[in-house]
């Protein structure tokens, strides 16, 4: 059983003095950033040598720039050069100085493993000897970023594994073309990786725990196996990039839940360093992607729908909190799991889309039983869906986060963000316990697969001298910041 999350008695801001005309106010203590992931946004210096800018060790380097990658017009990935990125690893103390000076209080970052491991050292599973093999410039920049957090106020938001992984833990290309004789083969491995990811994140709270509390492990899981392993296409194609792996799907989700509760041990073991003062070293969470899912049909729709919330959804909310476990993936739990219970201490929600689902004949018969729906995905704004999720997560009684939150029609953006806060505003007033919000994205970045066709910024930028230029969605969101709530 659940227990629902308290009603709210007031917002705090409730008691604070406001500017005149502001009706829905934000707690005091909310945070207010943006995020960011260090594959999209840190490649492209200005000025910096590529050897001292690019990344070229991970897997999705590889995908993004392997010719029998971006030469497969059924795997939709761009190939747009990385080097158009935002440059953010140089610029990144000039950027910190514009969140500071919009009032933000929070960043959402991300560590690269394979910045930090390039080849994989002589023990991977042994957290007090990675310090030896690990790139001391990629350890220093990361030290002087968190500082330059620290010293403009701004809350280190750290996701520890925001998708990519060293070449040396997954060979995205080489898996591709044959699953079942790669041997880095990735989340698909338990065994191997979950070991491996373990001990990296046991370094990165002894390392990095002076200078951070707030952690996150994974960045949409359910979101590797479906564009992954079970259907890749143009929104999102990823390494491996194949289709209809029903035992490995199985796997890969299997052993992202059971590796997040292996990093959330070992990030509580390596950081014991209150860095904020606020009482706990480490705070440690994961990141959802969560939709708004809407049958179709709400009588002939209303049990795949259901499904689609227990895939989407349910899968990691439950086993985290309770430990609820569904062997097959068949939209039932079969067994509680103690040793996964309460490895969580918040969540992180990811919402940007509503999902319409409908019946049809099973994609994966035998494979992935529960997915016998057919998933229409929109990036038209549907802000209610905001309030409909953080309303679902809530219910698992954890303090919640907006890890991410933004859209594509950035002509538009200024208005699609007022409602999408006011979406926010009704779930906190209703009683989610929500302490921050993230836009993405602070900049536009390297979307992926979609290279730079996407862009999401508060910023743009100029390709070549990487000049950042407000948007207007950036100059009303430093006015909510300021005013503390919405007209």
């Amino acid at each position: 059983m659940k227990l629902l999350f308290p009603l709210a008695l007031c917002l705090t801001a409730c008691t604070q003095a406001l500017p005149e005309g502001i009706t829905r106010p934000f707690p005091t203590d909310f945070r207010w950033g943006t995020a960011v992931a260090g594959f999209q946004v840190d490649m492209g210096c200005a000025t910096w040598s590529d050897a001292d800018c690019l990344d070229t060790a991970s897997d999705w380097y590889q995908w993004v720039t392997d010719p029998a990658i971006t030469g497969d017009k059924n795997l939709f990935v761009t190939g747009q050069d990385v080097r158009e990125g935002p440059g953010m690893w140089e610029l990144f103390e000039k950027d910190v100085a514009q969140m500071k000076a919009d009032g933000h209080t929070s960043l959402r970052l991300s560590l690269e493993w394979s910045r930090l491991f390039p080849t994989e050292p002589a023990d991977p599973t042994d957290p007090t000897t990675l310090g030896a093999a690990a790139n001391p410039a990629a350890v220093a920049r990361y030290h002087e970023m968190f500082a330059a957090l620290r010293d403009a106020g701004i809350e280190p938001l750290v996701t520890v594994n925001h998708y990519t992984l060293p070449l040396w833990v997954h060979d995205g290309v080489a898996c591709h073309k044959n699953l079942t004789t790669c041997e880095a083969n990735g989340w698909v491995d338990g065994d191997r990786i979950i070991p491996r990811i373990a001990a990296f994140s046991e370094w990165a709270g002894m390392e990095f725990g002076g200078q951070v509390d707030q952690w996150a492990t994974l960045n949409e899981p359910f979101a590797t196996a479906l564009s992954g392993y079970l259907q890749p296409g143009a929104d999102r194609s990823a390494p491996p990039g194949l289709t209809l792996q029903g035992a490995p799907s199985i796997a890969v989700i299997r052993n992202q839940i059971e590796g997040h509760a292996r990093m959330y041990e070992a990030l509580k073991s390596g950081d014991t360093v209150d860095a904020s003062g606020q009482g706990v070293p480490a705070n440690v969470g994961i990141v959802l992607n969560m939709v708004d899912i809407t049958p179709e049909d709400p009588v002939a729709d209303a049990t795949v729908a259901q499904h689609a919330d227990h895939l989407y959804h349910r899968l990691f909310l439950e086993a985290l909190t309770s430990g609820e476990w569904d062997d097959d993936l068949d939209g039932t739990f079969d067994r509680t799991r103690p040793e996964l219970a309460e490895h969580v201490d918040w969540f992180g929600i990811n919402y940007y889309n509503e999902m319409k689902v409908r019946h049809f004949i099973q994609l994966f018969p035998d494979i992935v039983p529960a997915f016998d729906f057919l998933p229409t995905v929109s990036w038209d704004p549907h802000p209610e869906g905001l309030a409909k999720v953080l309303a679902i997560a809530a219910t698992y009684g954890k303090p919640l986060f907006v890890t991410e939150n933004g859209t594509p029609d950035v002509e538009h953006a200024r208005d699609i963000l007022d409602d999408h806060l006011a979406s926010l505003w009704s779930a906190i007033d209703a009683g989610a316990d929500v302490r921050g919000y993230n836009y993405w994205s602070y900049i536009d970045n390297y979307e992926w697969n979609h290279g730079m066709d996407m862009q999401f910024g508060l910023y743009s930028y100029d390709p070549i001298t990487k000049a950042r230029t407000a948007r207007p969605a950036a100059e009303r969101y430093r006015d909510i910041v300021a005013q503390g709530g919405l007209e």
